[in-house]
């Protein structure tokens, strides 16, 4: 197939059937290097590797990998916690024979197994190297599929529960020696009854028993005491925890009203224009080049900010405490507000906890 293109050029394209003639035409080509082969050729390069077999010793490694088990989780270990593998386990039972075809391929021999087949296969090899076959091994064994029984009842699985009727037809002081038996065997660790059949249900394509966590545990007196004593002391704590709280109000918010905003606004207007690098300039701007303002400026500026540090730290540590409040909120409150911060603390009212605001309204509920 050609194309003429606009200039008068021929311009050939390849057809997908072209395609496809080639590449049949590549497999003839390899079939057909293969086939020219000759058994002499075959017989020199199978000596080549027996020969790489002694120096390697291959036999000893396959004999060394005779019941290796293979497939399963193959040591992943996220297949073996989900109990899921993509194929069965099995275990090498058989040493591998030489002229096996995986075993020419393990050592590089691949290209030798078609010329093999085309000679006849691995049993011609052996009488074209003077070496004894091995036997021939029987058909495999016939895979036997379990059938699915239902068992609505449980009569055929000993280890479903069967208390109550041996409760029935029992007296009292040997139902008492059984329970103590059973309490003894619940200490020791050891099991109280037979498994059952789900227990040992195998999943399909899973390498092992499907054993999850249980549902219910195997409950005893003494697992059961312990649970209920571990439920009461938490629920006891979060009791005391919320009895203890203290039931906060609008003053432990960290907001500033409008008082301690406007005080803090004014010291720092005052603190940046007393202490500012850029005082003078501004000073000279507006035509007052003489820095004794600026000077009087800084005595009033420090004492507020002093008095602002002072304030946080009278408030945090001496009024906070005594009225529950919160000492971070009212050092913050302090720092920026100043004296009406330790104003506002001192009006007040201690905060009370969960249990004293319950109590005063008559609910003992939690």
């Amino acid at each position: 197939m050609a194309i003429t293109g606009t200039s008068g050029f021929v311009i050939p394209m390849r057809s997908h059937v072209s395609a496809a003639a080639s590449a049949a035409t590549v497999n003839t080509r390899t079939s057909q290097l293969y086939s020219e082969i000759t058994p002499n050729e075959i017989k020199l390069q199978l000596e080549k590797y027996l020969k790489k077999r002694e120096e390697l010793n291959a036999d000893e490694i396959e004999k060394a990998e005779r019941g290796k088990v293979l497939g399963g989780t193959k040591g992943n270990k996220v297949l073996d916690f989900i109990s899921g593998a993509p194929s069965k386990e099995f275990v090498i039972e058989d040493v591998p024979n030489v002229f096996d075809y995986d075993q020419l391929t393990k050592y590089g021999y691949s290209s030798l197994v078609t010329p093999i087949m085309e000679l006849g296969g691995r049993r011609a090899v052996y009488d074209l190297m003077g070496m004894k076959a091995p036997p021939t091994k029987g058909p495999p064994p016939k895979v036997v599929t379990p059938k699915i029984v239902i068992d609505r009842t449980g009569a055929d699985d000993e280890g479903r529960y069967s208390g109550l009727k041996m409760g029935l037809g029992m007296d009292d002081d040997a139902m008492a020696e059984a329970l103590a038996k059973a309490s003894q065997k619940s200490k020791e660790g050891k099991g109280l009854r037979k498994r059952i059949m789900e227990e040992t249900y195998e999943q399909p394509f899973a390498d092992k028993r499907n054993v999850g966590p249980r549902q219910t545990p195997d409950w005893t007196p003494e697992a059961i005491d312990e649970l209920t004593k571990k439920q009461g002391q938490a629920q006891s704590w979060a009791r005391r925890s919320r009895a203890n709280r203290m039931v906060t109000d609008d003053g432990e918010l960290l907001v500033l009203n409008f008082p301690m905003t406007a005080y803090c606004l004014f010291t720092s207007f005052l603190s940046a224009f007393a202490y500012g690098k850029s005082t003078p300039t501004f000073l000279n701007m507006v035509g007052m080049s003489d820095t004794t303002f600026s000077d009087l400026l800084q005595a009033p500026g420090l004492i507020l900010i002093l008095t602002c540090i002072g304030s946080s730290f009278y408030s945090a540590s001496v009024l906070a405490p005594p009225l529950n409040r919160s000492s971070l909120v009212w050092a913050f409150k302090g720092l920026c507000g100043g004296p009406f911060a330790i104003l506002e603390l001192r009006e007040l009212d201690p905060l009370i906890s969960r249990a004293e605001y319950d109590k005063e309204n008559n609910n003992t509920g939690l």
